[in-house]
């Protein structure tokens, strides 16, 4: 973790070859794979590490809410790092969403109540979903890779910031 991952039309790229062992260089050659998406980032969180990361968030949380001198805190919504943003947004009914994003990443906010409007509308309405399960569903996927999708091309300093 830690150093910058390039992908290219969503498959990321380990010197010359994609993760599908495709040759970049071959990819790139052809016309018909055109227009091509390239993509610089961090490498993403495996499953553990975002387990673990939510874990010690939580505690944090619950200690940020006792130990806060403002009566009636609704405990930390943002924790910021050189490297990153992490966002928080609790809801009535005390579910949490985090949002882990670049310092300079605008909109987030406005990010995290889409994911909840996602998750009242493809989740909770969802007759074979049931509450602290994993959410599969299609539609609920879709949905949220559009909102993250929209959210990354308003890019650093967008609107809302």
């Amino acid at each position: 973790v830690g150093h910058a991952v390039l992908a290219i039309n969503g498959a990321e790229v380990n010197g010359r070859f994609t993760a599908d062992g495709k040759d970049v260089l071959e990819f790139l050659g052809n016309p018909a794979n055109y227009p091509v998406s390239i993509r610089f980032g961090r490498h993403r969180l495996s499953s553990n590490e975002k387990l673990m990361l939510a874990s010690m968030f939580h505690s944090l949380f619950a200690i940020g809410s006792q130990l806060s001198p403002e009566v009636g805190s609704s405990g930390i919504e943002m924790l910021e790092t050189d490297t990153f943003k992490l966002h928080c947004f609790q809801t009535l009914t005390g579910i949490k969403f985090v949002v882990l994003a670049d310092p300079r990443q605008a909109g987030i906010d406005a990010l995290l109540r889409k994911i909840y409007e996602i998750y009242s509308d493809f989740a909770l309405k969802n007759p074979f979903y049931s509450l602290e399960m994993p959410i599969r569903c299609e539609l609920f996927d879709q949905n949220l890779k559009l909102a993250l999708e929209v959210a990354e091309k308003a890019g650093p300093f967008g609107p809302g910031s």
